[in-house]
C-alpha cells in the first residue's frame, strides 16, 4: 500500500522527525555514492526518492524522480524546473538501460507488485549500474510505528531482501542500516541523533538499524544460464548439407 505523496511530503519536509531521517538515510547513501562520483551519469529515484536525491543535482549529468500513480507526484525540486514525474509502477518512462544509479525508498516494500517493480528496475539499468534499495527492518523499531512511513508496506530482513533480489538478477554487493534512534518526536532524541547514528554505524549490527540499505548490481546472465552458443556447438554445420556438393544420382 502507497502512502499518499503529501503523507510523505509533510513528513520528510515539516516534522523534526521526519528531517532526522531525511538526513540519516542520505548520509549512508552518500557514503556509498558521492556525489562527485556521479559526474556525468543519470541518478533516478523510484517511490518517494526526493530527500536523497538532491546532493546529486550539481553533478549528475540527469536527476530523475519516478513516483508511482498509486502515491502522487509532487513536483521538484523546489525552486528549480520540475524533474518529477508520474508513471506505472510497472512502466517507467526511461529508456533500457538509460541509468547508472537507481534508489528505491518506498518504492519496494510498498508495492503490491514487487516482481515487476525490481523488473523494471533490472531493465532501466545500465551495464555496471547499480541499485540501492532502502527498506524497513523487520526486527527495528521504526517498522512497528505507524507514526513514520515506515510502518507501513512489507518490513524485510536482510537475507529477505537479498534474496527476493538475487531472484530477479540483482548481485547484492554491500548493505548498511540507518536510523539507530527511536522514532520519537522527543527533544532528547532529535538532539542527539547525529551521536546516534554514528555509534550505530561503529557498534551496532544492522539488526539495531530502523532500516536497510543493499546496494545491488545488474546481473546480465541470471545464475545457471547458458548462452546460446554453448547450446549449438557448431551453428554452421546445419548448412553443410546445402553447401555440399552433389552428389552421384541414383541409377
Amino acid at each position: 500500500m502507497h502512502l499518499d505523496v503529501l503523507d510523505l511530503r509533510n513528513f520528510y519536509y515539516k516534522t523534526r522527525l521526519g528531517r532526522v531521517a531525511q538526513r540519516a538515510i542520505r548520509d549512508q547513501m552518500v557514503e556509498f555514492w558521492p556525489p562527485t562520483e556521479a559526474r556525468g551519469q543519470t541518478v533516478a529515484g523510484f517511490g518517494f526518492a526526493v530527500p536523497l536525491l538532491r546532493p546529486y543535482l550539481g553533478n549528475a549529468r540527469r536527476v530523475i524522480a519516478l513516483m508511482p500513480g498509486p502515491q502522487g507526484v509532487m513536483p521538484w525540486p523546489a525552486g528549480h524546473p520540475n524533474l518529477s514525474v508520474l508513471c506505472e509502477e510497472m512502466l517507467w518512462p526511461l529508456d533500457t538501460g538509460s541509468v547508472d544509479r537507481l534508489v528505491l525508498l518506498h518504492g519496494l516494500d510498498t508495492s503490491e507488485h514487487t516482481s515487476e517493480v525490481l523488473a523494471e528496475c533490472q531493465r532501466v539499468l545500465g551495464p555496471g549500474g547499480k541499485a540501492l534499495f532502502i527498506v524497513p527492518n523487520r526486527s527495528g523499531l521504526w517498522a512497528r510505528r505507524d507514526a513514520t512511513p515506515f510502518g507501513y508496506g512489507r518490513p524485510y530482513s536482510t537475507g529477505q531482501l537479498e534474496a527476493q533480489l538475487l531472484r530477479h538478477g540483482f548481485q547484492p554487493e554491500r548493505h548498511a542500516a540507518a536510523l539507530f534512534g527511536p522514532p520519537s518526536e522527543k527533544r532528547f532524541w532529535l538532539r542527539s541523533s547525529r551521536m546516534w547514528e554514528k555509534f550505530g554505524r561503529q557498534v551496532f549490527t544492522s539488526l539495531a538499524g530502523g532500516v536497510f540499505l543493499a546496494e545491488a548490481s545488474k546481473i546480465t546472465q541470471l545464475p545457471g544460464g547458458s548462452p546460446v552458443k554453448d547450446m549449438v556447438r557448431d551453428p554452421l554445420r546445419v548448412l553443410d548439407a546445402v553447401n555440399a556438393p552433389p552428389g552421384p544420382k541414383p541409377a
